[in-house]
């Protein structure tokens, strides 16, 4: 069954490309039937099935040993739910595109296709392919519907992507033949007694090709470029889905293929003695800086980019303390990350920049959106408040089993990062308070000088709505009962290789 959120993103994305030609309203509501069914999968997946689910399994390149393998475990289904929020979102946000239409639904629909591949694919080369095809409509959405920069952003965003695929495919080549050159089947590999040497260099390889697409620091700055020059939709999908590919990447190739890569070295320098403790180290770094750039923008959206860059460096330090909290708090804050970052870009890319026309903090500072535009203002404090971590929303658990995870591995970069996160509500209580509660006066005429007038703002849509219903809620339903995920995620990580769960110790 899961395999069909496969098969229905591809073949919605057919049909509004070439027989919606013309029609935008047909276009519109065919990608949010499919994006809909899509999560209706998803969804029927998630609360029906257990453990490791096979999906599909058949001979495609047999001469290779490459077969067309799908399969599902609890890490898997919630990512495919998440991905499955995010495209139904993002369709709705997305409403009001009016150049093109049915080229960008295309375009938006084989993403999601790609995405819900990659998190399905149980043979390498499968997952490989799925993940180069979530690169091209990616570059298109943003190079065509894009605004700053936006052949600038595009590019950046795929050459970091495509320079990452190359280390990975480079790493998977080499573990393809050193195994023998039987299969990519990824359980299988798992099984194969790879040598200690081979791994010290293919883990760091292969993890930091996928780390480039999650946005770890200093190989991030395509993040907040991407983001910002993407329209509302690609960024929802480019924070919301696209960065956890690299994270899922890191997790289930790399950790899992080569656990010895994160064995000590033997030596060390300053204190680093592995690339465990090097990555966790990024991890953190990004963690801060992500935090304190967000925390001097004056572009809205660059403050949302960047602190997309700081909560993906909470999930790779989670993935770095190699323990069953820190593992559970990394998967539970990909699904948090996404489904906040999605409702943040909207509130600022689709609710206020559309109608302001400004995403300058000093010139909205004068605009009082408070008693203007009251439901995008308090959808901010929501949005905020729940990024920040607040108790009931689904970032409190995760970012809680992420820090209590790292405190047994990390203490030093515990602390360093709980800096960070006092520096997150620094900055987005900045960012609220300029964007919303303003007291600036309200004559600034060389800041609004492009400012619509009070009354001639859009009202709030019924699409805007229920995209923030959907996203907010799915929020709270974890913040409030986290079990619905953990009862999915905890299996799952427990059933990864003893190895890696021990960091290398018998």
């Amino acid at each position: 069954m899961l395999a069909w959120t496969i098969y229905l993103s591809f073949g919605g994305a057919l049909l509004i490309a070439f027989f919606a030609q013309g029609r935008p309203q047909l276009a519109r509501w065919l990608a949010l039937l499919t994006a809909v069914g899509g999560l209706a999968l998803a969804g029927f997946a998630f609360f029906t099935q257990t453990g490791v689910t096979p999906v599909a399994d058949a001979t495609w390149i047999p001469a290779m040993g490459i077969r067309y393998t799908l399969s599902a475990d609890g890490i898997s289904r919630v990512l495919v739910l998440l991905t499955g929020f995010a495209s139904v979102a993002g369709v709705l946000f997305s409403w009001n595109i009016d150049r093109r239409v049915n080229e960008f639904f295309g375009f938006y629909l084989a993403l999601i296709g790609g995405v819900y591949g990659v998190f399905l694919s149980a043979d390498l080369f499968l997952f490989f392919v799925f993940y180069e095809i979530a690169i091209v409509p990616k570059y298109f959405l943003i190079a065509i519907w894009g605004s700053t920069r936006r052949e600038y952003g595009a590019m950046k965003l795929a050459l970091y992507s495509f320079i990452g695929s190359a280390m990975v495919l480079v790493g998977l080549l080499a573990a393809y033949a050193v195994s023998g050159g039987h299969t990519l089947n990824l359980a299988t590999l798992q099984q194969y007694p790879f040598p200690i040497s081979f791994q010290m260099w293919a883990f760091p390889l292969v993890f930091l090709g996928f780390a480039i697409l999650a946005g770890m620091w200093p190989l991030h700055t395509w993040a907040p470029t991407g983001h910002v020059a993407a329209p509302t939709a690609a960024s929802m999908l480019l924070a919301g889905v696209v960065m956890k590919l690299g994270a899922y990447g890191c997790l289930r190739v790399a950790m899992t293929l080569f656990p010895h890569g994160l064995d000590p070295w033997g030596w060390s320098v300053l204190g680093i003695g592995s690339w465990r403790t090097l990555f966790a180290l990024l991890a953190v770094i990004g963690i801060v800086y992500g935090a304190a750039v967000a925390l001097i923008q004056n572009d809205f959206k660059f403050v949302i980019g960047y602190s997309s860059v700081s909560h993906m460096g909470l999930v790779l330090l989670g993935l770095m303390t190699l323990s069953q909290i820190g593992l559970d708090g990394a998967v539970l804050q990909m699904f948090s990350h996404g489904i906040l970052a999605g409702l943040l870009f909207a509130t600022v890319g689709r609710i206020v920049y559309e109608r302001t026309h400004t995403r300058d903090l000093t010139a909205l500072s004068h605009l009082h959106l408070s008693r203007t535009l009251p439901f995008a203002a308090w959808l901010f404090v929501l949005a905020g408040m729940a990024s920040m971590g607040l108790p009931g929303f689904s970032g409190f658990i995760a970012e809680l089993q992420v820090l209590i995870g790292a405190w047994t591995a990390f203490p030093i970069f515990t602390i360093v990062a709980g800096v960070g996160i006092v520096v997150g509500v620094a900055y987005t209580w900045r960012a609220m308070q300029k964007a919303f509660f303003s007291e600036a006066p309200a004559s600034e005429p060389a800041a609004a000088a492009s400012i619509p007038a009070e009354h001639a703002y859009e009202p709030i849509t019924w699409a805007e709505k229920t995209g923030v219903v959907l996203l907010l809620a799915a929020s709270l339903a974890v913040g409030l009962a986290p079990r619905l995920l953990l009862d999915q995620i905890t299996p799952a990580v427990l059933a990864l290789p003893h190895t890696l769960l021990t960091g290398g110790r018998p």
